[in-house]
Order: C-alpha cells, then sequence, then structure tokens
C-alpha cells in the first residue's frame, strides 16, 4: 500500500535518507546568483524601496501571516521583475507529487507560488510567516523541486519569508546536490530587494536560454 506524505512535514534527514541529497558549500557550484546579474532602472529600485517600507510597517501589526507576507512582498516583486508577462506566467497552489525511489510512498504538497515558462518551472517561490526563518522552508522547497520534471537540467528556488530572502539551486542527476546563496536581509542598510530582482532576473534568463536552446 502506497504511504503518502505532505511535503510540509518533510525534513532534511527524510531527503537525505531517501533521496541521498547532498549539500554543496563550493561556491563554483552555483555562481549564477553572484555573476551577470542584470541592472535594474531607478524606477524599479523606487518600487522595491516602497516595497520594504511597506513590508516595516506592517511589522508594526503584527502578526504577519503568510498571505500577508506574499501580497505586501513577493508579489510586489513578481510585479516589478515583469514575471506576469508573457512568456512567464504564475500558477498558485500548483499541486505536486513525488515518488520516494525504491519505496511505496509519496510526497504530496502544495507550492505557493510558482513561476513557469512554457510548462518549465523557473523558480518557486515560498512565503512563509515573518517569525519562521529559512529553515523552516528548506526541506519543503528542496522536496518540491525534487519533482522538477526535467532532471537533466538545474532547477532554481527562492525562499521568502518577508524579512529574509535565500536562493536555492538544485541538481538532480544520479544523486541530487543542492546548495545556497548568502540570505538577503530586509533590515540591513540600503535595501538588498535590489539584489533579490536581480538574481530572479538572472535565474530566469538562464532557464529561458536553455529552454531555447534545447
Amino acid at each position: 500500500m502506497t504511504q503518502t506524505l505532505q511535503a510540509k512535514d518533510i525534513d532534511l534527514r527524510y531527503l537525505i535518507d531517501n533521496f541521498g541529497i547532498q549539500l554543496i558549500l563550493d561556491k563554483q557550484f552555483f555562481r549564477e546568483w553572484q555573476e551577470d546579474l542584470p541592472e535594474i532602472t531607478e524606477l524599479d529600485k523606487q518600487l522595491l524601496d516602497k516595497v520594504k517600507f511597506g513590508y516595516l510597517n506592517l511589522l508594526n501589526y503584527p502578526t504577519l501571516l503568510e498571505d500577508v507576507v506574499r501580497m505586501a512582498v513577493v508579489d510586489p516583486i513578481l510585479f516589478i521583475g515583469d514575471f506576469y508577462l508573457a512568456p512567464f506566467y504564475v500558477k498558485s497552489e500548483e499541486p505536486i507529487d513525488i515518488a520516494v525511489p525504491d519505496e511505496d510512498t509519496l510526497i504530496k504538497g502544495r507550492i505557493d507560488t510558482l513561476v513557469l515558462q512554457d510548462q518549465l518551472w523557473v523558480m518557486i517561490i515560498e512565503s512563509k510567516k515573518a517569525s519562521f526563518s529559512i529553515e523552516e522552508g528548506l526541506a519543503q522547497i528542496l522536496a518540491y523541486m525534487l519533482g522538477h520534471p526535467h532532471p537533466d537540467k538545474p532547477s532554481f528556488g527562492m525562499i521568502a519569508t518577508g524579512s529574509e530572502f535565500i536562493f536555492v539551486k538544485l541538481v538532480k542527476e544520479e544523486l541530487p546536490r543542492y546548495s545556497l546563496s548568502k540570505g538577503f536581509l530586509m533590515r540591513n542598510p540600503g535595501n538588498e530587494l535590489y539584489d533579490v530582482l536581480r538574481i530572479l532576473k538572472r535565474l530566469t534568463q538562464l532557464v529561458v536560454s536553455e529552454n531555447i536552446s534545447s
């Protein structure tokens, strides 16, 4: 009888034991979040400043729930980055099933926000409660990324808590390997959302280019 697990209940130990997933610390493995980042416009920066100030204002009225974080932070970033325009579109609450190798187990879950390009996963964006740490969403987003239908291509994700953003790269191959960017914090001086948007645009360019060349 097939056992069904919820993706939200999966932890890193489960992914290590059942999928052999490995954390790669070598900086060369995930250079995409650091190199050849596109510039953003002054208008983009002005809008991202409003996103940051709006979020900091919301912190004065706890508790920030997932829907509020998404509405106030994640959705505006997607809008500013033109991810709602062709050739992209966004599907919310996308179901995903992942079979555990050599076991009668399915991992089932739902993705909060999924950016697609011609049915190809560009990135997965998980919005969590503002009080959560990035670790709360890491195993969940990796479980979703393991369901990527193109095992020969890397997949990218971004976890957003509202106060922090971090990017993820997963390469499946024989044994799945993943790596993380540094964390980008809302409370840091300046506005690190500039870098968040630039990285999103860069990862999108890479996936679109790879899709066209294939």
